[in-house]
C-alpha cells in the first residue's frame, strides 16, 4: 500500500512550549486515519503543522512523495491537502456558496464543482444563498466541510467535526465521510468519540502529551488497548 502522507520525526513548538516531540505517522491513500488523543495531546497542532498552519520546528512532511515541510498553506492546498478546522471558521456574513467558493481559490483540480458539493450534501443545497451564521450547528460544520471539497484535495484532514453535535447529525456527516471513502478519499480525522472513530476508520493513531503512544490498523488492537494508550496505561506503539 503506498504512503500518500509521512510525517518523521516532527517537532512543533508555541514559543517555549514543546507541543510535539518527533511525531512520526504515514496515511496510507485510500483509507482512513483516526488521530485519537485527550485534550491537549497535540491532535489539532499536528493537523495544523500538516496544512501549513503551524510551522515544524524539526521532521519533515512528504506528500506524494514530495517534501512539503517549507511549504506555504496554499501550496499545500493546490497540491492536494484542505483542512477542516475545529470550530468550522466559517465566515458569517457570507452566504453557503460564497463561503464554499473561498475553498475553491486554490483548488488542486475542478474535480468537486458545486453540483457535485450540493450532491454530497443536499441538507446544505437549497440553503445555498443563505448567511452561514443562520445555519444549525450540522449546516455549519457541512458547510466547512464542502468549502475543503472545493479545494479537490487528495488528503482531507478533519478535525473534531462531531464536537458539539446531536449523535443524528454526526451519523449523518459520518454518511458522508463514508461516501467519499467510497470515491477514493484519504482522510485524516481528529475524533474524541473511540467507538465512532473505530467504527469509520482502517487506522488508527493516539497521541499522549505530544508523542505517538499508538500506532496500528483498527483490526489489531482492541478498545481497551486504546483506552489504555489514550490515558498512557501501559501504552504501546505498533507498526502501521
Amino acid at each position: 500500500m503506498t504512503a500518500l502522507l509521512e510525517v518523521a520525526g516532527l517537532d512543533v513548538f508555541y514559543g517555549d512550549f514543546q507541543a510535539l516531540f518527533g511525531v512520526s505517522l504515514s496515511v496510507t491513500r485510500g483509507r482512513a486515519t483516526a488521530l485519537v488523543g485527550a485534550n491537549g495531546a497535540g491532535k489539532t497542532t499536528l493537523l495544523r503543522t500538516i496544512a501549513g498552519a503551524q510551522p515544524a520546528a524539526a521532521g519533515s512532511i512528504r506528500y506524494r512523495e514530495r517534501d512539503l515541510t517549507a511549504s506555504a498553506p496554499h501550496r499545500r492546498i493546490s497540491r492536494g491537502i484542505a483542512l477542516v478546522p475545529e470550530g468550522r471558521r466559517l465566515f458569517g456574513s457570507l452566504t453557503v456558496e460564497e463561503n464554499i467558493q473561498v475553498g475553491a481559490a486554490a483548488a488542486a483540480s475542478s474535480d468537486w464543482p458545486l453540483d457535485r458539493i450540493y450532491g454530497v450534501f443536499p441538507m446544505i443545497a437549497k440553503r445555498r444563498g443563505q448567511r452561514a451564521s443562520t445555519l444549525s450547528g450540522g449546516e455549519q460544520q457541512a458547510v466547512a466541510i464542502a468549502r475543503a471539497l472545493a479545494a479537490a484535495p487528495t488528503l482531507l484532514l478533519l478535525d473534531e467535526i462531531s464536537l458539539g453535535l446531536a449523535p443524528r447529525v454526526v451519523g449523518e456527516l459520518y454518511q458522508t465521510l463514508t461516501a467519499l471513502r467510497a470515491e477514493g478519499a484519504t482522510l485524516l480525522i481528529v475524533e474524541q468519540d473511540l467507538r465512532r472513530a473505530m467504527e469509520a476508520c482502517d487506522d488508527l493513531v493516539c497521541l499522549l502529551e505530544g508523542r505517538v503512544v499508538l500506532a496500528a490498523p483498527v483490526p489489531a488492537v482492541t478498545r481497551e488497548q486504546v483506552v489504555a494508550a489514550y490515558f498512557g496505561q501501559g501504552s504501546r506503539k505498533a507498526a502501521t
